[in-house]
């Protein structure tokens, strides 16, 4: 939902524009981590105020992937220890979060920490960051006093109709819900062998990865974070050689691996990196190597948790299966 009154809130002089919009001022595009960052926060303060918001919803959040090998964080847990008290385990589609920890939120995406995130209260207030520090607000109110305090502050409120980073669903089709019936045809598929390994995305560009049982099932399920986004694969390989046999002369892959301890992992290598997958791979129990190039990468079937009333409100989307395809035909039967 589109709210009215939109602004898009920054450092920048509009005056210093080009006839494009382009900036062409001597304003850095980084947080000052000072004065300037204190004062878009107290700005999106002044809006949320206006609109009577002390609550907001962490909405389709995202960190760099921490599949890579190699890759180094750009900050410890991107700086979500500071907000969550579970650290990345608190931060999921969702989560509500107190106004004073959305605007920490707000601070990390002007540090351009590595988490993103929409922060909305449904059809009253949203906010979120973009490139460059802009901040864009949207409120169901009309605002007149927190432009003015925006002003106060030093920084530009600028009205504008939509956001380029709200949020758009372009997909079509049903999403299949990880609900009591998914979770029954998996219990068939890992008891006759077909399916043996869960990927739960629990974030945009995070993932964890679960060994599938008969007597594991449930507890996985008890264990996912809401509304995770989730993948069923074919059981890993004890056949190592085999696995690595398949393994590209160049470009990216997954490697998926389970240690001795039963624990799965995974890690995306290119070539460079190749030698270190293969050295993980040879002392793993069981592996896989994964395509992930869209239109390559296909599991079983996909899901995406709904909340604990059975609604699904996450706004993500799985790629269809085969798998997911059977399933909406059946949906569409009943």
């Amino acid at each position: 939902m589109q709210l009215p009154y939109g602004y898009r809130v920054t450092k920048y002089d509009p005056a210093d524009r080009d006839e494009h919009g382009h900036y062409t001022g001597t304003e850095d595009t980084v947080s000052d981590h000072g004065e300037i960052e204190a004062a878009y926060l107290l700005a999106v303060e002044a809006f949320a105020a206006e609109a009577g918001i002390d609550r907001l919803s962490v909405r389709e959040p995202q960190v760099p992937s921490l599949a890579h090998l190699g890759a180094e964080r750009p900050m410890e847990d991107f700086g979500l220890d500071g907000a969550f008290p579970q650290g990345l385990a608190g931060f999921h589609d969702g989560a509500e979060v107190p106004l004073h920890l959305g605007l920490e939120l707000v601070r990390l995406m002007l540090r351009d920490s590595g988490a993103w995130c929409r922060l909305e209260a449904e059809g009253t207030f949203a906010v979120h960051v973009g490139w460059d520090q802009y901040v864009y607000v949207s409120s169901s109110r009309p605002c007149g006093q927190a432009p003015a305090r925006t002003r106060e502050l030093g920084l530009f409120p600028e009205r504008l109709d939509a956001s380029p980073y709200g949020f758009e669903d372009e997909e079509e089709g049903a999403q299949r819900p990880g609900d009591d019936d998914f979770w029954a045809d998996l219990h068939r598929a890992v008891a006759d062998g077909s399916a043996g390994v869960l990927e739960e995305t629990y974030v945009e560009g995070a993932s964890r990865w679960h060994h599938l049982t008969r007597d594991t099932l449930d507890t996985v399920r008890a264990g996912l974070s809401p509304r995770a986004r989730l993948a069923v694969w074919p059981p890993l390989s004890s056949d190592i050689d085999a696995v690595l046999e398949v393994l590209p002369a160049e470009g990216l892959v997954e490697g998926v691996w389970q240690d001795d301890d039963g624990h799965i992992h995974s890690a995306i290598a290119d070539e460079t990196a190749f030698p270190e997958l293969t050295a993980r791979i040879r002392c793993a129990r069981a592996a896989a190597l994964l395509s992930v190039y869209t239109g390559e990468r296909v599991p079983l079937c996909t899901a995406v948790m709904p909340d604990n009333d059975g609604v699904l409100r996450a706004r993500w989307r799985t790629e269809p299966t085969p798998g997911d395809r059977s399933w909406a035909l059946r949906h569409l039967k009943r």
